[in-house]
């Protein structure tokens, strides 16, 4: 019975199966169907526009988490040569060989049906190759290695690049977000709480505010980026057991002290190192096959950023309603059109970056659930998180790259803002007038005379200041010059100019 996890090198290299051909109906030579089988098996972002045509999407593909599997089998090769354990020019050959290009994805994805996982066609594939050319070379690929090592230290690979990425435009956002701010420090807008208006606030402060959950965002991701991304290199089951066998061996034959094993602390310490270095991932402490810190810590991250730029794409959606009207997204050719009514220009920057922010914090508690892992390896769960790991990256970094074009190019319209000011007749700056009486009437007594003013306006119609005027207990209190500078909403913002000045001195 063949183990999965340790696929033979075959004697012969395989030529890469096909994939059975439909000849029936629905078939990819079915008459009546004009698409072929390529077609029919891409995933082209149809129902994932956030991600369609973004650099992530690429750094994630199916080819690319080949190559980095791959890239894993070359660095692993490379390393063993440098600790003399294996010879320097079977990794030379391995890792030239250990291209994506070179094997059939198709046919690996299908054969990994049989295993369930596609490290063990790959590198029987890989081996096939290797042996086309070197049949010496071909014995030293996967040495001593098992399938999780090469997935997991792909998988690594593939979220550093895409991290790369994602962090490239979160830096490009906040960098417009802070422009917004500074240009729009003391343009004052409704503060709206329960999606009511409240008291006043600055648009500035508002964008300082996206800014910081931006720059929030990009410091986690920093942080799982340069110190949460490890090799793994743990062996069948975390022990390193089939590393340090062959490596004596292998020792042995290269004249070593009559096939004397390694001292295995020593040997595990330089093959980690080196292994991190071929591949400039961090170093685990230990083998972490079933301990999943790794995905855990990469989802949180992930899902934060994912959830930061989804606040500022409903604060958007918010502030171009029709009857709002503050700002407005960066146009382009047939953007935001509608099928059926012509008058429309949808948010659809903010709309595709809320998608994803709703998308991925749930599978982000998916790959968490994963590290209820059992034994040395689990038997669903590790599988479970390769394609949620894949959606969360690319849907993360769709939301990022849209981001982008959404900060640099928002319209931002002071002359409504000021218009949706008055929309209460100064009942915005009612929090201020009583915190103005209390002194002299009492805080509930102040408190309950706003609200009565308050509805008297709403009733007939006028604004808070008149009604305010005409009231007896008010009489001799203000000059109509002092009332009117206290029922101005632009003269109430509190410390948001400040607030914006300070956001913007922290890098």
């Amino acid at each position: 019975m063949t183990d999965p996890d340790e696929p033979d090198a075959p004697d012969e290299p395989d030529a890469p199966d096909e994939p059975d051909a439909q000849d029936g109906p629905g078939g990819p030579h079915d008459e009546h169907d004009p698409h072929d089988a390529a077609d029919i098996l891409t995933d082209a972002g149809l129902l994932s526009p956030v991600r369609a045509g973004t650099p992530v999407e690429a750094a994630v593909c199916d080819r690319a988490w080949l190559q980095a599997m791959l890239d894993a089998e070359a660095a692993l090769a490379r390393a063993q040569a440098g600790l003399g354990t294996l010879p320097k020019t079977a990794a030379d050959t391995i890792t030239r060989l250990a291209r994506a290009e070179l094997l059939d994805l198709r046919a690996l994805a299908v054969e990994s049906r049989e295993t369930a996982n596609p490290v063990v066609g790959l590198v029987r594939a890989l081996t096939g190759v290797v042996a086309a050319e070197d049949r010496a070379a071909a014995e030293y690929v996967h040495r001593g290695s098992t399938s999780q090592d090469v997935l997991d230290t792909g998988a690594m690979l593939v979220a550093a690049e895409a991290l790369r990425i994602i962090r490239a435009d979160l830096t490009r956002t906040a960098r417009a977000l802070a422009v917004l701010a500074a240009r729009h420090r003391d343009t004052v807008l409704p503060g709206r709480t329960l999606a009511l208006q409240a008291v006043p606030t600055t648009f500035g402060l508002k964008a300082a505010g996206w800014r910081r959950l931006v720059l929030d965002s990009e410091q986690r991701l920093g942080q799982v980026a340069e110190h949460g991304l490890p090799v793994s290199l743990g062996g069948a089951a975390g022990t390193l057991a089939g590393y340090l066998e062959y490596a004596r061996i292998d020792g042995a034959a290269a004249g070593g002290a009559n096939g004397a094993a390694p001292d295995p602390g020593d040997y595990l310490d330089r093959l980690l190192t080196a292994f991190a270095a071929e591949t400039g991932l961090a170093r685990p402490v230990l083998p972490w096959h079933a301990l999943r810190t790794p995905i855990a810590d990469l989802a949180g991250a992930l899902a934060f950023t994912a959830g930061a730029l989804g606040k500022i794409a409903i604060d958007v959606q918010s502030l171009t309603r029709t009857e709002v009207g503050e700002v407005a997204e960066p146009t382009a050719a047939g953007r935001g059109s509608s099928s059926a009514m012509p008058h429309k220009r949808n948010p659809v920057l903010a709309t595709l970056i809320r998608s994803a922010a709703l998308q991925v914090p749930v599978i982000a508690a998916g790959l968490t659930q994963c590290l209820l892992a059992e034994d040395e390896r689990s038997g669903g769960a590790w599988h479970a998180e390769w394609q949620l790991l894949r959606e969360a990256l690319r849907l993360t970094g769709g939301a990022a790259h849209t981001a982008v074009e959404l900060a640099e190019g928002l319209e931002v319209k002071p002359e409504r803002m000021r218009t949706n000011l008055e929309l209460t007749g100064s009942q915005i700056v009612s929090e201020r007038i009583v915190a103005v009486l209390a002194p002299r009437l009492g805080k509930a007594a102040a408190k309950q005379l706003l609200t009565e003013a308050s509805g008297e306006a709403d009733r007939d119609g006028r604004p808070l200041e008149q009604v305010l005027a005409e009231l007896p207990a008010l009489d001799g209190m203000f000059g109509r010059v002092e009332l009117s500078r206290l029922c101005d909403p632009t003269t109430y913002t509190g410390a948001a100019g400040p607030l914006v000045d300070r956001a913007l001195r922290e890098p």
